[in-house]
């Protein structure tokens, strides 16, 4: 079958989920035919999603969150009105999908939460398939627990995930462990996606803490509070435009431009994980059995979520900001932990045989061919 994907550019969770599924569907036979990804101004597309993703990949203009000025706290009423001003370029873009589906003629189109993806299905109506994965679609089961909402944060992030499934011939949520089937059929309860690479890695517990900020305004916390504790060691990834490869504003802290490998190397060895409160990163921790802390964005409603769905599900714990210290107090040289995340992790292959039945003939296939 061929895929063609839609992919926010906000982070890099969405961006490593689709270099994953993507690997998962080569192995199955099915092609890639084009990746379109959702940008803005001021982020870039990682040189490792390039390289990694088979496929020529389409930047597009896309809706994307606007912050304060220290690039800190999403500010929703700034959001909403910048993006409505840019609807005529956000229609040019819908266009464009447009002629990119005509011209590869995909059989499934597979949306990873960009707003331009419900958009395009919604009013183009294309002769194709429609899905949406990501772990924001767990807003649907019954036992997803929601934050607390002030001024209709709730209702928006309802209604923005709703728009980016607009159509959807079905919903695959992304979650940390096995939840109970619904009887809405178009939601698939889903295994986080970890690339090959994750799973190749051979953990060890070293003298620092790793930190992933989706914001670089976190930055001035940070580094703060490694000039408060100058015994504890920080490596910090970020995706600041324009910054060098390498920074070391203190002895006890680096701050580092995304780098795939070379952040999945640290999250190896590292002592623990500090993160804003998205999915994809806990997740990679978690497989490594490495103790997880997450900060929900300011603003960000779906990352108070996030946050939330962390610490009901056991496998972290949260905090309002970058104190390093509430993490280091939970790492301990004996923790024991179990195999449960990983095992769950490892059904992908149940999964995608539910969802595209014409992979249940792989294996019999190949063994009838072995026994001939």
């Amino acid at each position: 079958m061929k895929f063609l994907f839609i992919v926010q550019g906000e982070g890099r969770g969405h961006l490593t989920q689709a270099i994953a599924f993507s690997k998962m569907l080569e192995v199955q036979g099915h092609q890639i035919t084009a990746v379109i990804v959702g940008k803005s101004k001021r982020r870039i597309i990682p040189d490792f999603f390039i390289q990694q993703i088979p496929s020529k990949i389409y930047p597009l203009e896309s809706p994307n969150f606007e912050t304060d000025k220290g690039e800190k706290r999403i500010l929703i009423g700034k959001t909403i009105t910048k993006n409505l001003r840019k609807s005529p370029v956000f229609f040019k873009s819908l266009q464009q999908i447009d002629e990119i589906v005509k011209a590869t003629e995909p059989d499934i189109i597979l949306n990873f939460y960009d707003l331009i993806g419900g958009f395009y299905n919604a009013f183009f109506r294309p002769k194709t398939h429609f899905w949406v994965i990501g772990h924001q679609y767990l807003m649907h089961h019954p036992s997803y627990k929601f934050a607390r909402s002030f001024a209709f944060q709730k209702e928006l992030f309802q209604l923005n995930t709703w728009l980016t499934a607009l159509g959807a011939d079905k919903k695959i949520a992304l979650a940390f462990k096995p939840l109970s089937k619904v009887h809405e059929n178009k939601l698939i309860i889903a295994p986080p996606l970890l690339r090959e690479e994750v799973k190749h890695l051979n953990p060890r517990s070293g003298n620092f803490i790793l930190a992933y900020m989706v914001n670089p305004g976190y930055a001035t916390e940070v580094i703060s509070f490694a000039k408060k504790h100058p015994h504890l060691r920080i490596k910090a990834y970020w995706d600041k435009k324009n910054a060098k490869e390498t920074e070391n504003p203190l002895p006890n802290l680096s701050f580092h431009k995304i780098h795939d490998r070379h952040f999945l190397k640290d999250m190896a060895a590292c002592s623990g994980l500090v993160c804003t409160a998205g999915f994809e990163s806990v997740c990679e921790a978690l497989f490594l059995k490495k103790p997880v802390m997450v900060i929900p964005v300011k603003g960000q409603y779906e990352q108070a979520c996030n946050a939330l769905d962390t610490v009901e599900s056991g496998v972290g714990i949260s905090s309002k900001n970058f104190d390093f210290g509430k993490l280091e107090s939970r790492i301990a040289p004996n923790q024991k932990t179990t195999d449960d995340f990983q095992d769950w992790a490892g059904k992908w292959n149940v999964v995608l045989n539910q969802i595209l039945p014409e992979t249940k003939m792989t294996e019999p296939v190949i063994e009838l061919a072995q026994s001939l």
